[in-house]
């Protein structure tokens, strides 16, 4: 849709993103290296160097693949981008078609969540189950992933999980603790699991972890969820900036729910 790829470069969500090549490179070597935080609570099932990673980025994202540069510039092709979209699309249709169960979880309280909270509010409209399962409960490790000594806990707005400090304020983060702790309870009540989960960071890592259906946006320097999605873990991860004003990605929710709704 060449409307939608104009879009997506004018927007800075695809293209010639704000990330750079230092995160991208950087982070790819922390996954290669096994460094926790950037793992999203998906341990790869292999040994993975950083060559390897950035060859899934390169193929999954558009970025450089040359493991030697680690500083300038670097892009997400957009092309790729709306090529995911349309995979998660077809899911999301299928989703409001069956009437599924569906979790829903952001990192982003500040950024793509936009995108959650459309969706959430049209598979509701379609008759999906949105669950909502260990509001308030704490993340069992505060600070691991995130450099914060303070607890963090679960908190549900317009059905989106997301990570609150004591209930004050939502955080940005890249735990996996929330969607543990989520699923930890569904388990311990006997409720089933959900059809589908839709998220980021390592609220997807670890749905994802547990064999659980997982679609997810991930960024450029966020190599994990394009990682699970090569080893067949994850179904679809789509390649964009996800942390730009939330009001950027309106045409986005709007081309997915198109979907739903067909």
């Amino acid at each position: 849709m060449p409307e939608l790829v104009s879009y997506l470069r004018e927007a800075l969500l695809a293209g010639d993103v704000e990330t750079t090549r230092a995160s991208n490179h950087g982070n790819a070597a922390a996954f290669a290296d096994g460094h926790e935080g950037y793992l999203f609570g998906l341990a790869p099932l292999k040994t993975w160097t950083l060559a390897q990673v950035l060859g899934v980025m390169a193929e999954r994202v558009g970025i450089d693949p040359d493991p030697v540069r680690s500083t300038g510039t670097d892009v997400i092709d957009p092309y790729k981008t709306v090529a995911a979209l349309d995979r998660m699309r077809e899911r999301l249709r299928v989703a409001a078609q069956r009437r599924e169960r569906v979790l829903v979880a952001s990192g982003h309280p500040a950024g793509i969540v936009e995108v959650h909270l459309a969706v959430v509010a049209a598979l509701r409209a379609a008759g999906c189950e949105i669950l909502m399962p260990a509001p308030g409960v704490a993340l069992r490790r505060p600070g691991r992933y995130d450099n914060r000594e303070f607890p963090l806990a679960v908190r549900y707005v317009g059905g989106v999980a997301m990570a609150a400090e004591r209930g004050i304020a939502l955080w940005h983060t890249h735990s996996p603790d929330g969607m543990r702790a989520m699923l930890d309870e569904l388990e311990s009540t006997g409720a089933a699991m959900p059809d589908l989960v839709f998220a980021d960071h390592g609220f997807a890592g670890a749905a994802a972890a547990a064999g659980l259906d997982v679609v997810s946006f991930a960024d450029s320097n966020d190599p994990a969820l394009f990682v699970g999605e090569a080893e067949g873990r994850v179904s679809v991860t789509v390649p964009i900036d996800d942390n730009v004003q939330p009001h950027l990605y309106g045409p986005i929710s709007a081309y997915l729910l198109e979907g739903i709704a067909a």
